[in-house]
């Protein structure tokens, strides 16, 4: 059972978990050999002189120690790009994907990593990248970690199963899960196959977002977050650890797995979230509320009340309005946003845009209900309705999403995309007595 994570609701909890029971030190009692014969070893996910509230480290007590691995060797990075993300130069123009396919020859999660987009420079502590996962193998052999950034997993398609130096987390359409920067692991596919969607967060670690005059509940609560049990694998043989370092992609032979931690405790840890158990905020009144309200995790930027990456959700929900245009209206932004689907129809956008397929509008570029949405939401009966079949999402950014070469030519990529407005009517009918 997986110990309950009251992650996100301060970074000064403390949490743990124990294969054994004695394994953990407790208080000024840490031994100076470690119980059962393990090693002791510090993973910090901050500097070490970040304020209380905001230092993320964990203790791990394992067989072996991280060091013990062979050489790295770079080796190709396939279709995964990273920073600065300048292959082609960001365009203003508003862009759609189709859903990748699930590859015929044999991949894994790794192996099946596709970037779309991404921002920030190097040497920075911000930007995000949006990257596309689809495979048909699990990760045995392999072992992976990103010394650059967290993972945000968003699964569209097949259960993934996270094996990590914490434990076990398994994740299916609906959850989410974030893999924090450093942290080993390996995906095995429990449906064979399986395809979703990767926030990678270079800037500051997720948190919950702050609820200002919501007041003390709603959207996410923090004690639906969970965490790993400690589980160990104790095995021999000759494996590969991936290394993900400064968007590049090494390899190191390792003659062990290297999830081989016995018990934690800390704060620095991945967690996963069931979706159905957020809180949604939202009546139409009159005009539409922001998108901000369904903000399920943020990455702040150095600008207050400016997020680096904000992760939102669009899920099944009340639709209540009075005498006002109910879906999302038209709309300019500051803000960068790379939007996904999960399943069902999202409301602004009832065709063309499917489950595992994407868009980017970037910032200033204009956006909002194709001309069927528009024509049929200006005239539909506004009673209430439940939308119970939806689940979009948006990762949306401060800084502008630079396309990949690959993705920007791929294709998957919808020529005729603009042309979901093109038969928006002009309807202007100006007072024939009114006096310019």
């Amino acid at each position: 059972m997986s110990s309950k994570l009251n992650y996100l609701s301060g970074f000064g909890n403390h949490f743990e978990s124990e294969c054994y029971e004695g394994t953990l030190p407790r208080g000024k009692n840490s031994p100076q050999k470690v119980a059962f014969g393990l090693f002791a070893e510090q993973l910090s996910g901050t500097a070490f002189t970040a304020a209380r509230h905001e230092n993320q480290r964990s203790w791990l007590y394992r067989i072996r120690p991280s060091v013990l691995h062979g050489r790295f060797e770079q080796i190709d990075n396939a279709k995964i790009c990273s920073r600065p993300f300048n292959e082609i130069p960001a365009s203003p123009n508003q862009m759609r994907w189709d859903p990748f396919p699930i590859p015929g020859a044999k991949t894994d999660f790794l192996d099946g990593l596709v970037t779309i987009a991404g921002n920030g420079g190097y040497g920075s502590c911000k930007g995000s990248a949006v990257h596309i996962y689809a495979c048909n193998s699990s990760m045995t052999e392999r072992f992976f970690y990103n010394a650059d950034g967290d993972f945000l997993f968003v699964p569209e398609k097949g259960r993934l199963v996270l094996h990590s130096e914490f434990g076990v987390l398994e994740i299916a359409a609906g959850d989410i899960a974030v893999i924090p920067r450093g942290v080993k692991y390996r995906v095995e596919l429990a449906d064979g196959e399986a395809r979703g969607y990767i926030c990678e967060n270079y800037g500051a670690p997720f948190r919950l977002p702050s609820l200002g005059p919501i007041g003390a509940n709603g959207l996410a609560n923090p004690r639906d977050f969970e965490s790993p049990t400690a589980s160990y694998e104790e095995r021999s043989g000759s494996f590969k650890l991936i290394c993900k370092f400064q968007g590049n992609l090494f390899a190191a032979e390792i003659a062990h797995s290297p999830l081989d931690v016995v018990a934690w405790h800390g704060n620095y840890v991945p967690y996963k979230y069931d979706l159905s158990r957020f809180n949604v905020i939202n009546t139409v009144s009159f005009d539409h509320p922001d998108p901000s309200i369904f903000t399920v995790l943020t990455s702040p930027s150095e600008i207050a009340g400016t997020a680096n990456v904000d992760f939102v959700i669009f899920p099944p929900r009340w639709m209540v309005a009075s005498d006002t245009f109910r879906p999302p209206y038209y709309h300019r932004n500051v803000m960068s946003e790379y939007m996904g689907l999960i399943y069902g129809v999202y409301d602004a956008k009832e065709e063309g845009f499917v489950p595992g397929g994407g868009s980017l509008h970037n910032q200033m570029s204009a956006h909002g209900p194709d001309s069927s949405t528009f024509l049929k939401a200006s005239t539909v009966d506004l009673s209430p309705v439940y939308m119970d079949k939806t689940l979009a999402f948006m990762f949306e950014s401060s800084l502008v999403y630079s396309p990949t070469k690959y993705a920007a030519s791929c294709s998957q990529l919808q020529s005729n995309y603009m042309d979901c407005w093109k038969d928006l009517p002009i309807t202007f009918n100006p007072p024939v007595t009114q006096k310019v």
